[in-house]
């Protein structure tokens, strides 16, 4: 192994461990507690040191935001091998809602208004493309024409937030959540489905 090559597979090691430590203080303490400072800490290194790959601690935070969109894409393709198509999509309103519930600080940092909404937008892309291939492939099977697949996208990812925010009150809970949003998401894609097309809506049947 050369020299170079040795040194890139360290530095990328590095950077790694800094994103598992910053990821272990979020999950469990929350973004109160991420710094740089205890971050260098936990990795047992100096603070410049973490500044070399992070030039602060919003660097640090988007990366993190980028890592959660990256999980949820995962969960995403995982639920996208569900052979029905409406079962498929119930399981993408299923799984939105748990991932909420299971990584809860990742996931408000993830929706967080203070980071650049162009950057939030950017990393949560993939995720989103997966949820319009499985929207475009509900519509052909349904013979429904969606007049604005964006604006089709939001509605149900707006939705899924929603309700994936209503999990963090006590008298919902996550599992409750996960069933609520399996039934909104239902009665969005039967409305699509009935309804006749109303001016500016996504839908026509």
């Amino acid at each position: 192994m050369s020299t170079s090559t040795r040194r890139a597979r360290e530095r990328a090691n590095t950077r790694e461990r800094i994103i598992e430590a910053a990821l272990h203080v979020l999950e469990t303490e929350g973004v109160a507690a991420l710094t740089i400072r205890r971050i260098a800490t936990d990795v047992e290194y100096s603070a410049p040191v973490v500044y070399q790959y992070f030039a602060n601690k919003d660097a640090l935070v988007l990366e993190l935001v980028a890592h959660g969109h990256r999980l949820m894409l995962t969960e995403f393709r995982q639920a996208a091998q569900e052979p029905d198509t409406d079962r498929r999509m119930m399981r993408i309103a299923s799984q939105y809602v748990r991932f909420a519930g299971k990584h809860p600080h990742l996931y408000q940092v993830m929706n967080d208004p203070g980071i650049d909404a162009d950057e939030r937008r950017r990393v949560a892309e993939p995720a989103i493309d997966v949820l319009k291939e499985l929207l475009t492939a509900w519509s052909a099977a349904h013979d429904v024409v969606l007049a604005d697949l964006d604006q089709a996208c939001e509605i149900l990812w707006g939705t899924l937030y929603g309700i994936a925010s209503l999990s963090y009150l006590g008298n919902v809970g996550n599992e409750r959540a996960r069933r609520l949003a399996e039934q909104a998401l239902r009665a969005i894609l039967l409305g699509w489905r009935t309804e006749a097309p109303a001016n500016g809506g996504p839908a026509s049947s």
